[in-house]
């Protein structure tokens, strides 16, 4: 198990040595991706993630309007995480389990108190989470850390896109697309133009309160279109100029 920096046309795997959150040390080695597997690209300490935070997802789920039910935050930690193609379990106690595809950040430095307008300068780069979610628990419970934080409910991935200058993080299309019995349909269509709070203002917000450490996730919140998985489907989640994260349905 190695870090790798991927080339630009995402067909080789140069090993580096250290982990991301420094300058790339190259040690000669790559190999072609085909020959590799793609674990999650960090194990963060948490992932804080950003809740209601598309107003149509706010109605969708909680059948009231976000100027009723504002963005809130809660935490997921690091047992969550799993990468790229790998299996997300489903324990038979979580009967309604949901997929949510979203734009994440990974922090790149020790952080707090970060003002929106800096926002850049502590993230090390955006790759995709799945903030899979137990429906039936997260309203039974009342809060969110069973319904939302059980292995294998964070996948992230594909990798960590460094270059933050290529996106407009405020037109950001997001699609997630739901595979069952054999049909894929697209359940997720829609734009980081729809966010309440800005991927500036959330990371200002979110720092506030933790001390981020590198690797650390920030979930920026799931757009409407989320819907049911259960064993034997394939969730994707797409973000243009990140790639896909794909993850099978598995029974626990």
């Amino acid at each position: 198990m190695t870090f790798a920096v991927i080339d630009d046309e995402g067909a080789t795997a140069k090993v580096i040595a250290g982990t991301p959150f420094t300058e790339p040390e190259y040690t000669g080695k790559e190999y072609p991706l085909e020959q590799v597997r793609l674990l999650a690209p960090t194990l963060p300490s948490k992932i804080v993630a950003v809740g209601r935070n598309y107003a149509d997802h706010v109605a969708e789920v909680f059948q009231k309007s976000a100027e009723h039910l504002p963005p809130t935050i809660f935490i997921k930690p690091s047992t969550a995480v799993i990468g790229p193609d790998a299996a997300i379990k489903i324990p038979e106690f979580a009967t309604r389990v949901e997929f949510e595809g979203e734009l994440a950040l990974v922090v790149g430095v020790p952080c707090k108190n970060v003002k929106a307008e800096d926002w850049k300068s502590v993230i090390r780069g955006v790759t995709i989470i799945n903030d899979v979610s137990s429906r039936d628990l997260q309203f039974a419970d009342g809060q969110w850390a069973r319904a939302k934080g059980m292995d294998t409910f964070g996948p992230l991935g594909p990798w960590i896109e460094t270059d933050l200058e290529k996106f407009d993080f405020a037109n950001l299309p997001i699609k997630a697309h739901h595979t069952h019995d054999g049909v894929r349909e697209t359940k997720q269509d829609s734009n980081s133009n729809q966010m309440i709070k800005s991927v500036g203002e959330m990371v200002e917000w979110v720092s506030q309160s933790f001390t981020l450490l590198p690797g650390d996730v920030i979930a920026t919140g799931s757009p409407a279109g989320t819907a049911e998985m259960v064993p034997g489907d394939t969730i994707e989640v797409e973000i243009p100029g990140i790639g896909t994260l794909r993850n099978s349905v598995e029974r626990a």
